[in-house]
């Protein structure tokens, strides 16, 4: 079983910013499932029962980021727990570098929440916990989605098996 996975944070520190959003797409016997852990719902334990099962997770960047901060945050070390492939390097063995978002454009992967950024991320998490704005946490969930969800397109279209 296969899952892809991205993280939301207030930041690029793991010292001083917190993870606001897990993301994972994962594989179920039926298909695939969205599971979407939002502020004090991501836990050690809630992120370890989201990946059970799970074989082989698919991230971007996820070695020297997503990983990293979960580590640093949850005491979880998920390479050690699964095999872990970072897309990005697939991407850089075919040419294809830069974010996961100029990817996607060079490979006609569609985006909604197009022109929403990292930073715009962050903003969006600090409107919802400061002034409780359902509207800008439904479009960062909206963002992450979008960003393991397009994880498997660029899969199959990078050809990783």
């Amino acid at each position: 079983m296969e899952a892809y996975l991205d993280i939301e944070t207030t930041g690029l520190s793991q010292l001083t910013s917190s993870i606001t959003v897990i993301g994972i797409y994962r594989q179920t016997p039926q298909g695939f499932e969205l599971i979407q852990l939002v502020g004090n719902a991501i836990s050690r334990e809630s992120v370890l029962q989201a990946l059970e099962g799970i074989e082989i997770l698919y991230t971007y960047n996820g070695a020297r980021f997503d990983l990293t901060f979960i580590e640093a945050k949850l005491q979880i070390a998920l390479e050690s727990l699964m095999e872990h492939r970072d897309l990005m390097y697939d991407c850089w063995r075919q040419k294809l570098y830069g974010g996961l978002k100029v990817v996607e454009r060079c490979l006609n992967i569609g985006r909604v929440t197009t022109g929403i950024t990292g930073l715009d991320a962050v903003n969006l998490w600090w409107r919802y916990a400061r002034e409780e704005d359902e509207a800008a946490l439904r479009t960062l969930l909206a963002y992450n989605r979008e960003d393991v969800v397009n994880l498997k397109e660029l899969k199959e279209k990078l050809g990783v098996s």
